[in-house]
């Protein structure tokens, strides 16, 4: 895909270097992804993610009230196995999100199917589902075509699975990262799903990561809470959260020495982020990705709040899409942050501009920012395409980053035409 080709560069570290393979580009992970129908365009619906034994399972769910049941089996196998899962089967189009009994009764009936054709318990698979809210699975044709999925489980499958949990999404999200660790080569893999109702409290987002290292239960959990919250929980594209969201990242491996374990977690935030850069780029109805920092907060967790409510500010994200340096909407939603600092700090910069300084507004040339704006509105999907805000608050020592996207009249059209 052209924007996973030109932002691999933007995305690598020292050690780790971006590599091919997506999810299953980890030793010993296969996928699937195929057509059973669930969807009136016939596109790849049914996706299967399948983990080598003894690995390791943890993931970030929904804070929603009214979340899916599959969330709920979910969390409660993970927990009752301490993360011995084996196989996740994802299905698309069907949120089976609000269905009464019939969400719960149908998420254990397709595990069970599936269990037995691996040879697995049930509680080592789990089910993970994305669409429509309160439409139920077509249970009978997703069973009638489990003995394709997984005779189609394969080293070579991640792009089939990837594009097989897409829903609105415009773009399949999918990366792989490769580094040497202690004389051994490492590899982390990852692909994603959303496009709309994107605001994470852990959208319509499913995220998977793999990795071939073996981490204890508790340490892994430790890690992907600690990366979730520096990417799926720092991207907005409408303030929306799903009934769905789902997270979960696998280990599996031998283990590595403990003072690697550090570069360990850098790769997977790498990765992570990727994915939710690639989320946030591929908005509904967006043109270009934003970037939120904050610097100089009292600590990180109140940087975070500040770059999340100016990334999902409504004014902010058309102001973007207009190309008006209106920084007033910005300081606005600074505001409302609901975190406390001297106004007489604050610094602003849109791109290499600074616009606001210790708490006043300074002379700028706004057609020079606004064609600046306007640039990378043109460039979706290219390595210029993203407008970067950040803020200086003080001198704390707490920073974080939020990622959004413009706010566009398609994405109106979408979303009031979705299900008519």
């Amino acid at each position: 895909m052209k924007n996973a080709l030109l932002n691999l560069s933007l995305l690598t570290s020292s050690v780790w270097s971006p590599i091919s393979g997506g999810i299953t580009a980890p030793d010993g992970f296969l996928a699937a992804g195929i057509s059973a129908g669930l969807k009136p365009s016939g596109k790849k619906d049914l996706a299967l993610l399948y983990a080598p034994d003894g690995a390791c399972c943890s993931g970030t769910f929904t804070q929603s009230v009214t979340r899916a049941y599959c969330v709920d089996l979910c969390i409660d196998r993970i927990k009752a196995s301490e993360g011995k899962i084996r196989a996740v089967v994802i299905n698309s189009g069907h949120a089976n999100a609000c269905t009464g009994s019939r969400g719960k009764i149908d998420s254990e009936m397709i595990t069970h199917e599936l269990s037995q054709r691996l040879g697995l318990s049930n509680e080592e698979v789990i089910i993970c589902s994305t669409g429509v809210i309160g439409e139920a699975i077509p249970v009978e044709k997703v069973n009638s075509h489990l003995d394709q999925l997984v005779n189609s489980l394969d080293k070579e499958a991640y792009l089939d699975a990837a594009n097989a949990i897409l829903t609105t999404d415009l773009q399949v999200k999918q990366i792989a990262y490769q580094a040497v660790l202690g004389g051994r080569r490492i590899s982390i893999g990852g692909m994603a799903k959303g496009s709309g109702m994107i605001h994470p409290s852990m959208a319509t987002m499913l995220s998977y990561i793999t990795c071939d290292v073996g981490v204890n239960y508790t340490s892994w959990s430790g890690m992907i809470s600690r990366v979730a919250e520096s990417s799926f929980n720092s991207i907005t594209v409408d303030g929306d959260t799903s009934t769905n969201d789902t997270f979960l990242a696998f280990s599996s491996g031998e283990e590595l020495d403990p003072r690697y374990l550090p570069t360990l977690e850098e790769g997977l935030h790498l990765t992570a982020q990727y994915l939710a850069k690639s989320i946030a780029r591929d908005g509904e109805g967006a043109n270009c990705l934003l970037e939120i920092k904050v610097e100089g907060a009292s600590s990180d967790l109140d940087a975070r709040a500040i770059a999340r409510t100016i990334a999902s500010s409504s004014l902010v994200k058309t102001a973007v899409h207009g190309s008006d340096p209106n920084w007033g909407r910005i300081i606005a939603a600074l505001g409302r942050a609901g975190t406390s600092f001297n106004f007489n700090d604050v610094k602003l910069w849109i791109g290499p501009y600074e616009i606001f300084s210790n708490g006043t507004p300074l002379d700028f040339d706004r057609q020079i920012v606004s064609n600046f704006m306007k640039a990378r509105l043109t460039g979706k999907y290219m390595i210029d395409d993203l407008i970067r805000i950040r803020l200086r608050i003080g001198i704390g020592i707490g920073s974080a980053t939020a990622w959004g996207c413009d706010l566009s009249d398609q994405y109106v059209r979408i979303n009031a035409d979705y299900t008519t």
